[in-house]
């Protein structure tokens, strides 16, 4: 079995890390028990492109079991946990991972997936649909349909489509509920925090944190912040709803140009480039600290951070410190790329559960209705995205009402009036 990876003799410290995570992921393992004897995957072929943690270990170790054959590349340079792509190899997985690849090895990694003829395609941050579409339309065309895990991804994807180049159906797995509600706001704000306190064991406490976005990560980030006794949270927007949630919070709210000033963290959440720039830079304390929980390292934009200073150091594992030529120096974490992924682990097994059970049905789902969905966006129907949501309160031990069959008939009529 072809795959390469850093060092195949990490796996068995990689099988305890993917132990750990099966545990902690209750209703990936319920899918998998209850697939793992009819096989519905059998014979479809899977490529996937993801972070290559324990989590996603656990998504793919299922996907096997029901029945599919499972290629999968890292969806960062810089994300890999070696140990678990090596036990993913010893197990029958086609995985071309390792941390710390250039941008060539990565994108070598991408087109050893998309050689591989995916019937399926899965992502994170949609550089393999992207890589498909403008160098193997060919094989593009023939892929029964692909998933997306994240508001970039989907993003690009939705750009494809209102082009009219899109050549297969792609369920947009963020838009779940149980994806992006819990994932990007609990998993990220927490881990993105985890990150940033490996890197440097700063107390957040006392600071003033600077989060740029309010979308679902945003709003996690910012609660977190709150939450680990930040002295002030400021966030900024250019979406003027989200802004107005953002003050009803109870954050303040300023263009970055004020913001740069008075911040000592600053965490980017937005999915767009260059949104901290010379221009903020230059009027930043010494000291400031920078963080990106976007999916691509261009939210900070370091060619400006580059030509403003003076000297560059690597100071601690993910912090470089840059020395501004008037002395002052500025902290860039985890190479502006995913901090919570590159500094510390990612987000705990227990948000990814719900987000990878979403991948896992999507597959499914794909497979089940291939024929009629067209070359679309779609989202994952809200029946299963329920499902999802009921078997992680069921592994909680928790219950629910429902309705009666007199608020049903209420619910479903025009004819009740006050």
């Amino acid at each position: 079995m072809e795959f390469k990876v850093r060092d195949i003799s990490l796996a068995s410290s990689g099988e305890l890390k993917i132990a750990w995570a099966e545990k902690n992921m209750p209703v990936l393992m319920l899918l998998r028990k209850k697939y793992s004897e009819s096989k519905p995957l059998k014979g479809v072929k899977i490529g996937a492109v993801l972070h290559v943690t324990k989590e996603t270990a656990v998504l793919v170790l299922t996907l096997r079991e029901a029945g599919a054959e499972v290629y999968l590349a890292g969806s960062n340079p810089l994300s890999t946990q070696d140990d678990v792509a090596a036990a993913l190899a010893t197990r029958g997985i086609h995985v071309y991972a390792w941390r710390g690849q250039n941008s060539d090895e990565y994108y070598w990694c991408i087109t050893k997936i998309a050689e591989s003829k995916p019937d399926i395609v899965i992502d994170d941050g949609a550089d393999l649909h992207a890589v498909l579409h403008e160098k193997y339309p060919d094989i593009a065309s023939n892929v029964i349909g692909g998933t997306e895990e994240t508001t970039t991804g989907v993003n690009r994807l939705r750009a494809l489509e209102n082009e009219g180049l899109l050549k297969y159906p792609v369920i947009a797995v963020n838009d779940s509920y149980t994806k992006h509600m819990f994932d990007n706001r609990y998993g990220t704000g927490q881990s993105t925090f985890d990150g940033i306190l490996r890197a440097t064991n700063i107390l957040v406490a006392g600071k003033i944190v600077v989060v740029a976005g309010y979308g679902w990560v945003g709003k996690g980030i910012a609660a977190r912040a709150r939450g680990l006794g930040a002295r002030r949270v400021i966030v900024t927007e250019v979406d003027p709803i989200r802004a107005l949630e953002a003050v009803y919070d109870g954050f303040e709210v300023m263009p970055m140009k004020e913001a740069a000033s008075i911040g000592d963290v600053f965490i980017t959440a937005t999915g767009n480039i260059a949104v901290i720039r010379r221009e903020h830079f230059e009027k930043m304390k010494d000291g400031a600290i920078l963080a990106n929980a976007g999916h691509f390292n261009v939210e900070i934009w370091i060619p400006d951070l580059e030509e403003l200073s003076v000297e560059k150091r690597q100071i601690l594992p993910y912090v470089t410190e840059y020395t501004l030529k008037d002395g002052r120096k500025l902290y860039l974490l985890a190479e502006g790329r995913l901090v919570n992924l590159v500094a510390a682990e990612g987000h705990p097994s227990e948000v990814m559960d719900m987000s990878f059970a979403n991948q896992f049905l999507a597959v499914k789902y794909l497979l089940e209705n291939k024929s009629r969905l067209g070359n679309r966006v779609l989202r994952l129907p809200r029946e299963l995205d329920e499902m999802v949501a009921r078997l992680k309160l069921e592994s909680m031990g928790i219950e629910i009402d429902e309705l009666t069959p007199r608020q049903r008939e209420y619910l479903s009529s025009w004819k009740y009036g006050t």
